[in-house]
């Protein structure tokens, strides 16, 4: 197995000059052909990938930190470090490199600082050889010292001979010792120029200088030459905070001293970045890198000393579960699992998976249904923040407990997504600041474009199913309370946010779940409810109200147009149009944007039930042309509707004169011409109306039997045997037609001629030539044959 003292973690700097985590793998220093040199190679300890393949090279800065960091530049804007779980192993890549570069490895830094300019190079050229000189740390000395330091800040070569001589002469414990003396003394002016060494200090941006002023014997002295701004009147009290007013609670035992003093330094160096120290110029900011990277390390340090602690954190939730814990017992438990929650926000990806799967098996989930309903607003607040954390890196988690859940009990009101709406909708902050981050909370949980669907396991199906099932109406209870009447039960300013809240969420599930919420609008009538609050005071709900609607027609179903036509649900939208008299604000621009969307995207079944229902209101609405386009594409409509119509009656009377089969034409032809003579004049062979004439003409120049060839006789009886070929294939061609009488049992004749009868469809607004046709025929003297 690899030596563990090479197990490293690779970081690289990005943009927003954050160490992102690169992997974790074990490094090597060896000859790479390619390269022709010495190279730093790391391969992943997953699959053993390259991670990184970096050339020594003679004229890198090479850094080591913390004397398990090693961090360098390649290139202007990349930086990367490694980080090694052993310091010997560090001691080793550190001694190859200085090897390489022909350095002692006592050093902590490899190289000066090359110049881009020339110009600069050469200026800097005379004092680049000899080290920088120190005046002596005395109170009488101290201006000296402030224009010295102050005046080799703007150069990087003479900043790192700067750093090195302060570090060699061990000068800020000097200082340390002179600030006790001018406090002693009262003496402001030494401790203003103190102030502006100390701030001078920070802004070389080295390691080991942090390293110095952070430890436990100076670190207090350093936040103190700070408290004595120039700019202000009087002394700041960041001290006596630190001291008294932020003590830390060691809620668990912690019996690691190493982890409890990386706590405690953390704490404060980060108070100094954040508080003490005053806010970096634009110049300035890139200077400080070095101390968010300080903070950065010693957080991931901290997450994996607790991670790796078998007790500490089976202990911690243990106590946050047990019912007999105190109040008071349980807020520090929950602020110090918050607290570390945030310390693992920083980690990059892996690291985080780790974490979270640490917590999620043993038990938080569980714990947080507890400590979220609770009545101590602290513990309530970090226990949505923690939550928070969880749910943005990975709401898979958090869907399969709730799928658990929601399998082996039957109590609804337990599960842990119906604590999140109940806490939701019962959120007593007048801002409803709470709502509005648990809002957030089920919008990722409840988005399908994170959810995991694969051949084994469908999470979308599954959560939505469960969701819709158990959850969905403890959603919309509020909503449905509050529209029991034709108006809003509650008008007050907290319940007016709160449905607003309640219908970004709904608009959210119309836009990006189809069938679910399509049977919840359907079934409850949610759409004609929430139309009801159209009605409220407050505009901030009425176009709550509107984007939802707008949010359903924008989807351009069917089923939800049927059911906006057949509910009337326009006219709650024209009423609120209509009140709001013409006035030009975001409910009047709102209203005819809807209505601009039906015209463009020509939604024919709400624009014509639009146009027949309130035309005559909306057109006298003029100062836009929205309702008079709608209108005419209305009109348009209705025209190619009528020509559709037309064509489709001349097609149907074309294709049943012309492209009948021409055999099936003559048998009923000769049929007809055969029979004749048999009837009497005043025997309905041909009906009286005229209808049912021409479609017996359609029929025949239509038809054709099959058996054209055989005699007139077998066609004769064939053509008029009820059941057999001309009448069986009528019935089929024709499964629309009744027959216009009952056939006589005893007239073969008139079973024949019924049969003509009920094997015809009747065509209206047949053709003036179609008439004289049907008139000739209704003449018992003038029968035309047809050839």
């Amino acid at each position: 197995m690899t030596d563990t003292r090479r197990r490293v973690k690779l970081y690289a700097l990005n943009v927003d000059r954050q160490w992102d985590d690169r992997g974790t793998g074990h490094v090597s220093s060896t000859y790479v052909d390619r390269l022709k040199g010495i190279s730093l190679l790391v391969r992943a300890e997953a699959d053993g990938s390259l991670l990184l393949e970096s050339k020594i090279l003679p004229d890198t800065l090479y850094q080591k930190q913390q004397d398990t960091l090693i961090v360098w530049a390649e290139g202007d804007n990349f930086d990367l470090a490694l980080s090694f779980q052993e310091k010997a192993g560090c001691d080793e890549i550190w001694e190859k490199i200085c090897q390489v570069q022909g350095k002692d490895p006592s050093v902590d830094i490899t190289q000066e600082v090359v110049e881009e300019s020339e110009d600069e190079r050469y200026d800097e050229m005379p004092d680049s050889g000899p080290p920088i000189e120190l005046p002596p740390v005395e109170l009488g000395r101290l201006e000296e010292i402030k224009r010295l330091i102050s005046s080799n800040i703007s150069s990087s070569t003479r900043k790192e001979k700067l750093a090195e001589a302060i570090e060699n002469e061990c000068y800020i414990s000097k200082l340390m010792d002179v600030f006790h003396m001018c406090e002693d003394l009262s003496n402001m002016d030494g401790l203003h120029h103190l102030y502006d060494i100390m701030k001078t200090i920070f802004l070389l941006n080295k390691n080991a200088l942090f390293e110095v002023m952070f430890a436990d014997d100076l670190i207090f002295d350093i936040v103190g030459c700070l408290e004595y701004d120039p700019s202000t009147t009087a002394p700041r009290k960041h001290r006596q905070y630190l001291r008294t007013m932020s003590k830390f609670k060691e809620v668990i035992p912690i019996s690691n001293p190493e982890l409890l003093a990386k706590i405690h330094q953390t704490y404060r160096v980060q108070y100094i970045q954040d508080v003490v120290l005053p806010t970096p110029t634009v110049f300035e900011d890139n200077m400080l890198s070095a101390l968010s990277s300080f903070i950065f390390f010693n957080k991931v340090e901290i997450v994996t000393l607790i991670q790796e602690d078998e007790k500490f954190l089976p202990d911690l939730l243990g106590l946050l579960t047990d019912e007999n814990t105190p109040d008071a017992k349980r807020r520090d438990l929950v602020l110090f699992l918050k607290e570390y929650c945030n310390f693992a926000h920083s980690l990059q990806p892996q690291g985080k998976e780790s974490f979270y799967k640490t917590l999620s098996s043993l038990g938080i989930l569980s714990a947080l249904e507890l400590t979220l309903p609770s009545d101590d607003l602290p513990t309530k607040t970090a226990s949505i923040d923690i939550l928070t954390y969880i749910v943005e890196f990975s709401p898979s988690v958090v869907r399969e407990y709730t799928l658990q859940q929601a399998s082996t009990s039957d109590e609804e009101e337990l599960l842990l997504i119906n604590v999140i709406i109940d806490q939701m909708i019962t959120d007593t902050d007048p801002e409803l600041g709470r709502a509005v981050q648990l809002m957030g909370i089920l919008k990722i949980l409840i988005d399908p474009e994170n959810m995991l669907a694969s051949s084994n396991k469908s999470e979308k199906t599954d959560f939505l199913t469960n969701f819709y099932k158990h959850s969905i109406h403890v959603l919309i209870a509020p909503l449905l309370a509050n529209t029991v009447s034709n108006e809003p039960a509650k008008d007050d300013c907290q319940t007016v946010q709160l449905l607003g809240i309640i219908l970004e969420l709904l608009s959210f599930c119309v836009e990006h779940h189809s069938y679910h919420i399509k049977n919840c609008i359907l079934t409850k009538d949610l759409l004609r409810r929430i139309l009801v609050l159209m009605k409220s005071s407050h505009t901030f709900l009425v176009l709550c109200a509107l984007r939802f609607m707008r949010k359903i027609i924008a989807l351009k179903d069917e089923f939800y147009n049927r059911y906006i036509v057949k509910g009337n649900l326009f006219a709650p939208v024209i009423d609120a149009f209509i009140r709001n008299n013409g006035r030009y604000n975001l409910l009047d621009s709102a209203v005819l944007e809807m209505f601009e969307f039906l015209k463009l995207e020509d939604i024919k079944s709400l624009c014509s039930h639009v146009v027949e229902n309130y035309g005559k209101v909306l057109d006298e609405v003029d100062y836009v042309q929205t309702f008079k386009a709608l209108k005419l594409k209305y009109n348009q409509n209705q025209d190619k509707l009528r020509d559709r119509d037309k064509t489709s009656i001349d097609s149907v009377l074309r294709n049943s004169r012309f492209r009948r089969d021409q055999r099936q034409l003559e048998e009923e032809e000769e049929m007809w011409f055969n029979e004749e003579d048999e009837f009497e004049e005043g025997e309905a062979v041909v009906p009286a109306n005229a209808s049912i004439a021409s479609n017996i003409i359609a029929k025949k120049i239509s038809s054709e039997l099959d058996s054209l060839g055989k005699p007139v006789g077998d066609r004769k009886n064939e053509g008029c045997s009820g059941g057999k070929a001309v009448g069986a294939k009528a019935s089929l061609m024709n499964n629309n037609l009744s027959s216009s009488g009952p056939l006589s049992p005893t007239s073969t004749d008139n079973k024949c001629a019924a049969l003509f009868n009920k094997a015809l469809v009747d065509y209206e607004g047949d053709s003036d030539e179609e008439e004289e046709e049907v008139g000739q025929l209704l003449s018992p003297h003038k029968r035309p044959r047809f050839s």
